[in-house]
C-alpha cells in the first residue's frame, strides 16, 4: 500500500517556497517523485512545506482531461519536452536513414521485433515459456504445445493485424475484435473472448500479497468512458496533446478502466502501439517496448497507482512510459549494430563458390550453433522470400555439403550442419 500523501493547501508561505526553491523542484519535476519520494530531497524544510510546494507549482501547470464523470490531469515538464523532441526527429516522420537500417533489412527487423513484443507483452500476463522457444515457434510456424504458447501467439498475429489496419479509428467493434484475436483459446470461460465484462467482481491484485490496488469502475459506466476513449483515440482535442503523450494516455485508461475480464494490459500496450503508427511514428514497429516494461514491471504497477492515489495526475504513468521508449530506442539501435555486424561476419562466407547473401547469412547461423536445425518456413519469415526460394537456398547448400536433411514426415524436412561443415569451410580458408 502506497503511503499516502498529507492534504495539499496553499498558502503564502507555499507560495514563497516554491518560488525560492524553483531549480531544486525542477528535478523533482522532471522525474516525478511521488510524496513517499520527494519527502526525502530536501533536508532543511518540514516535509509537508516541501510536499506542497512541489504540488502547487504542478497544480499550476496541469491541463484537464475528463473520461465519464473522472477528471485527470497531466502537463509537460522540461524532461517531456526534451525527449519528445528527440523522438520526434528520431521515430516520426517519413525519413529513416537516421537509425541506419538499410532498406533491404527492414522487414526483417520487424519481423523480430514483432515477435519480441508478443513473447514480452505475454510474458507480463504470466505467459510461461523461453524466447528461443516461442520465437521458434512463431519463425517455423509450430503448432503452439500450451497456454504459454497460445497467448504468444495469439499476440504476434494481433500485433501484425495492427499494423495492417493502422489508420483505422478505433471502435466498439474493432476493439472487441482485438481482444478476441489476443485471448482466443487461452481465457477460462470461451464467452470472454471478444467481450467485455458483465460484472463489477473485477479487481487488480497483486498476486505476491493478495492486495488490492485497483478497483476498476462499475460495468454500467464502461461504454460511457470507452466512447470518450474513442473520441481522444479518433479525434484531435480542442487543445493539443502531443500524439506521444496522448499514446501513454491512453495506454493508461485501457487499464484503468479495465473493461475486459482478462487481457486487459496486452490491450493497453497493443493500443499504445497502434496509436503511435497511426500518427506516423513508424520506428514503433521495429521497438519492443513490452520487453522494457517487463524488465521494471514494479516501476510500471507503481505508475498506475501513483497516478490514482495522487488525485489521477497522469504524469507519473506519462514520465515512466516515456523513460521506457527512451530505453526501448537504445536498445533497438544497439540490436541493429549487433546485426549490422553479424551480416558484416557474414561476408566471409561468401568466397565460397555459389553462395548468396541469404545463403551466407545461414551458414554464419550454422556456424554460431552446431545445433541448429533450420526449416523453409523459418528462411521465409527470417528473409521475407517465397517458400520456394528458401528450399532452393537450402537446398544449394546442402549439394554443397554444408547441410543434411532430418526427415520428419514424408513432406516436410528439417536441415542440421552436416559432418563435412567444419572442413569445408577450412578448405575455403574462412
Amino acid at each position: 500500500m502506497l503511503e499516502t500523501a498529507p492534504e495539499f493547501k496553499q498558502t503564502d508561505t507555499t507560495i514563497s517556497t516554491m518560488v525560492e526553491l524553483s531549480g531544486q523542484l525542477k528535478k523533482i519535476q522532471d522525474e516525478y517523485f511521488y510524496w513517499d519520494k520527494a519527502k526525502y530531497k530536501n533536508k532543511d524544510l518540514e516535509p509537508t512545506v516541501f510536499w506542497s510546494a512541489i504540488k502547487m507549482q504542478r497544480t499550476l501547470k496541469n491541463n484537464k482531461i475528463t473520461f465519464g464523470n473522472n477528471q485527470f490531469t497531466f502537463h509537460i515538464t522540461d524532461f517531456m519536452h526534451r525527449t519528445l523532441h528527440q523522438f520526434d526527429m528520431n521515430i516520426g516522420g517519413t525519413l529513416s536513414s537516421n537509425i541506419g537500417i538499410a532498406e533491404t533489412d527492414k522487414t526483417k527487423f520487424i519481423i523480430s521485433s514483432l515477435i519480441e513484443e508478443a513473447i514480452s507483452s505475454s510474458q507480463m500476463e504470466g505467459a510461461n515459456t523461453t524466447r528461443k522457444k516461442a520465437k521458434e515457434m512463431i519463425q517455423k510456424e509450430l503448432k503452439p504445445k500450451s497456454n504459454s504458447e497460445k497467448m504468444i501467439l495469439n499476440n504476434y498475429v494481433t500485433m501484425q493485424h495492427i499494423v495492417q489496419h493502422k489508420n483505422d479509428d478505433l471502435s466498439i467493434e474493432n476493439l472487441l475484435h482485438i481482444h478476441q484475436l489476443i485471448t482466443k483459446d487461452t481465457l477460462g470461460n470461451k464467452e470472454d473472448e471478444g467481450a467485455f465484462r458483465k460484472n463489477d467482481d473485477i479487481q487488480v491484485v497483486n498476486h505476491i500479497d493478495g492486495e488490492v490496488v485497483h478497483t476498476p469502475p462499475k460495468e454500467a459506466e464502461i461504454t460511457a468512458l470507452l466512447n470518450d476513449l474513442f473520441h481522444f483515440f479518433n479525434s484531435d482535442t480542442n487543445a493539443f496533446i502531443h500524439p506521444i503523450l496522448k499514446g501513454c494516455i491512453i495506454h493508461f485508461m485501457i487499464g484503468w478502466i479495465h473493461p475486459f475480464s482478462d487481457g486487459n494490459g496486452r490491450i493497453a500496450r497493443a493500443l499504445f502501439y497502434w496509436y503511435m503508427l497511426k500518427k506516423g511514428y513508424w520506428l514503433t514497429e521495429y521497438m519492443s517496448i513490452s520487453r522494457i516494461i517487463k524488465d521494471s514491471k514494479n516501476q510500471y504497477e507503481k505508475a498506475y497507482l501513483y497516478t490514482e492515489i495522487d488525485d489521477n495526475d497522469l504524469n507519473y504513468f506519462i514520465t515512466y512510459h516515456i523513460k521506457t521508449m527512451e530505453k526501448a530506442f537504445v536498445a533497438l539501435k544497439e540490436y541493429i549494430n549487433k546485426k549490422q555486424k553479424e551480416v558484416v561476419q557474414s561476408a566471409k562466407f561468401l568466397k565460397i563458390p555459389n553462395v548468396n547473401e541469404r545463403m551466407a547469412q545461414i551458414l554464419k547461423i550454422v556456424f554460431d550453433d552446431a545445433d541448429r536445425v533450420l526449416n523453409s518456413k523459418e528462411l521465409e519469415k527470417r528473409f521475407n522470400i517465397s517458400n520456394f526460394t528458401a528450399r532452393a537456398d537450402l537446398k544449394k547448400l546442402l549439394n554443397l555439403g554444408f547441410l543434411e536433411v532430418v526427415h520428419i514426415n514424408k513432406i516436410k524436412q528439417n536441415f542440421i550442419k552436416s559432418n563435412q561443415f567444419n572442413s569445408l569451410i577450412k578448405k575455403y580458408k574462412i
